[in-house]
């Protein structure tokens, strides 16, 4: 578990986010996956993430310096069809950019509910990584309320289609912690190949 979490800042635009080589372990999923309850988890602290019953809470780049060696980055959620169109196109255009246009983003965590299939916003968001080449992790959240047999069985259906094998978590467990922190720590120390010049 990271030794030292601190909470950097909220940027609204990639011209405002730290201009520091260190790299970035990015967390995103749809609104109400579960993002800021395992980024606390992760961390140890309840609070360093805002949590809240209402979907749609993170409307920015929420940076957090783990142990002074590289940045947790939470992404606004996506798929929250309440929140006014131009606010969700605008969350679309911030992600976009920063998967676009950050070169220290060496890889994401990408949360699922265990519960739900694969919605066209995950789909959108994995054909960005995939033509950025970024490494992703999936990550099925909320492990705690489907049966064993059922979670292995949807863990194998995301394996089929994603070619990853899924990390189980569940913070009221503490189901999956450590192997997410293990897998994190390989993806924060490699370095993302450039892409070839066109």
């Amino acid at each position: 578990m990271p030794k030292k979490a601190v909470f950097v800042g909220s940027f609204t635009s990639i011209s405002q986010i730290p201009s520091n080589t260190l790299p970035h372990i990015a967390f995103a999923g749809r609104s109400n996956v579960g993002k800021s309850t395992l980024l606390n988890s992760l961390v140890g602290q309840r609070k360093l993430a805002r949590t809240s019953k209402t979907p749609g809470r993170t409307q920015a780049l929420n940076f957090f310096l783990i142990d002074d060696r590289y940045y947790f980055v939470d992404l606004p959620g996506y798929g929250y069809a309440r929140a006014p169109l131009k606010m969700r196109r605008e969350w679309g255009t911030l992600v976009d950019n920063y998967v676009n246009n950050v070169d220290n983003l060496c890889g994401m965590i990408f949360l699922v509910d265990c519960r739900r299939d694969l919605s066209e916003d995950d789909k959108t968001l994995l054909d960005w990584l995939d033509a950025k080449r970024i490494p992703f992790l999936p990550v099925l959240t909320k492990a705690d309320k489907l049966s064993r047999s059922a979670l292995l069985k949807k863990g194998e259906e995301l394996k089929i289609s994603l070619g990853v094998r899924p990390v189980f978590f569940s913070a009221l467990r503490g189901l999956g912690k450590d192997e997410l922190v293990e897998k994190i720590e390989i993806l924060a120390n490699a370095r993302r190949e450039p892409l070839p010049e066109e």
